[in-house]
């Protein structure tokens, strides 16, 4: 069996691959590897602590359940936050002392799946050696808690609310006079998102806000952005927020109903962020897949970009390593770790309306950098092995590069879940990126297939 956890916790499948069973055994395991490592230490308790939350995913209802179950049965306390976004549990993880949380959700995966992501105390990611440790140990025997030292459960009605007041509490302004249209993507941020932003000032319309357990991120949210766009036109509003199933992402389309992707977020933010002398070495993190403007609009204001793997994990490592404070990704995942341990789509919503707020419009502040057309198109059926050593193909890569030169760029990259090479290609125009990809990508079909 491959690695259970991949770059985002443990997805599948609910009740096939992702089943109650295998939850339970992950939270004992986790249980029992934090704290070995020290992770888990009761302190001033009389057990350790876990935060444990969800998106409104109908199999969400009973993960959770085998999720507390084995918290509880590891002697684990446990706080039931109910549905809640991603970053809300790491918020609460680190605001209530906790040792550990649990978050169930697929992110902008559909309704079938679902997902477990751990975090650590103080609300961050686990490591990757504590996630290895963690699927070695599952299913062994220990030695069970009894009588007192058993786990209690109980549920935190006032959670949501703690974390809507954090949330409102970063901003430095009020958003009045801006009216902006949210997708709640029938998600986590169904609740929070409306909320947050009437009490930061803003009049809000909110869609897709009606979460039943079956209809998170169908058509709709950041991954289904024309209902998105429709409604801000037909409602005269300054700005449009999606968010994805579990809140971690923010996509926007400004007035007239135009995307604005999560590298001109960045930019938007990151250069707000230089000029009040709160961007951390002046500098970006950003992964190999945001677009070629975003790097050249950086570099045109003096900023420096640190490129990473894709991934959020990856930004994160990054940014704690060289002491950055901003990162993210075009898919909308913004981390502003002055504030938060993880990507806060909320939190990121609420600091680019606040960005409209001071003047100009979201149009205006989008054009700050200008998006090349970038196309990707994904291979499968190959082997990926073989693409570093295919002489061929990266003759074809070097040529590409030669005919683009600053205008453009090439990237051949491999999945880490699935048989396939992701070939991407920006241009200065959307007919030589169409050729480009297509000839690279026939290239490594026939260079590269599966016999």
């Amino acid at each position: 069996m491959g690695r259970l956890f991949g770059t985002d916790g443990v997805r599948g499948l609910a009740n096939r691959d992702l089943t109650a069973e295998l939850a339970l055994d992950l939270s004992v395991s986790a249980a029992h590897v934090l704290a070995e490592v020290g992770q888990l230490a009761a302190g001033d308790r009389d057990r350790p602590l876990a935060v444990v939350g969800r998106d409104p995913r109908a199999s969400g209802e009973f993960l959770e359940a085998a999720v507390v179950a084995g918290l509880a049965s590891a002697g684990v306390d446990v706080v039931r936050v109910g549905v809640l976004p991603t970053p809300g549990v790491a918020h609460l993880t680190a605001t209530m002392g906790a040792d550990l949380g649990v978050m169930l959700s697929a992110s902008h995966n559909p309704m079938p799946d679902n997902g477990i992501k751990f975090f650590a105390r103080g609300g961050t990611k686990l490591p990757d050696e504590v996630e290895d440790a963690v699927e070695e140990r599952m299913g062994e025997d220990f030695s069970r808690p009894v009588a007192e030292m058993v786990g209690r459960v109980v549920d935190d009605h006032g959670a949501i609310d703690h974390y809507i007041d954090f949330l409102v509490g970063t901003l430095d302004r009020r958003l009045t006079g801006v009216k902006v249209v949210v997708d709640c993507a029938n998600g986590a941020a169904s609740e929070v998102a409306p909320r947050a932003l009437e009490l930061a000032g803003a009049q809000v319309i909110a869609i897709h806000d009606a979460p039943d357990g079956y209809n998170i991120n169908r058509q709709c949210g950041s991954t289904h952005m024309e209902s998105l766009a429709a409604a801000v036109v037909a409602h005269g509003a300054d700005a449009g927020i999606a968010h994805d199933g579990d809140a971690d992402r923010c996509l926007a389309v400004d007035a007239t109903g135009t995307l604005v992707d999560g590298d001109q977020i960045m930019a938007i933010l990151a250069l707000a962020k230089s000029r009040e002398g709160t961007l951390a070495h002046n500098t970006v993190v950003a992964t190999v897949m945001s677009n070629l403007g975003f790097k050249l609009a950086m570099t045109r204001h003096g900023l420096t970009m640190v490129e990473t793997g894709v991934g959020d994990r990856y930004v994160l490592q990054a940014m704690n390593e060289g002491g950055f404070g901003f990162g993210g990704e075009q898919s909308g995942h913004i981390v502003m770790s002055d504030y938060a341990t993880t990507g806060d789509g909320v939190l990121t919503a609420l600091h680019l309306l606040a960005e409209v707020a001071r003047g100009p419009s979201l149009q205006e502040l989008a054009s700050v950098m200008t998006r090349f057309p970038q196309v990707l198109v994904n291979v499968g059926g190959v082997d990926k092995a073989g693409l570093v050593d295919n002489e061929a193909v990266q003759g074809a890569v070097r040529e590409a590069e030669s005919e683009l030169g600053e205008a453009g760029r090439v990237l051949l990259r491999t999945s880490g879940t699935e048989p396939l090479i992701r070939v991407m290609v920006e241009a200065d125009t959307q007919q030589r990126a169409d050729r480009i990809a297509a000839s690279l990508a026939d290239l490594v079909k026939q260079e590269l297939a599966l016999r």
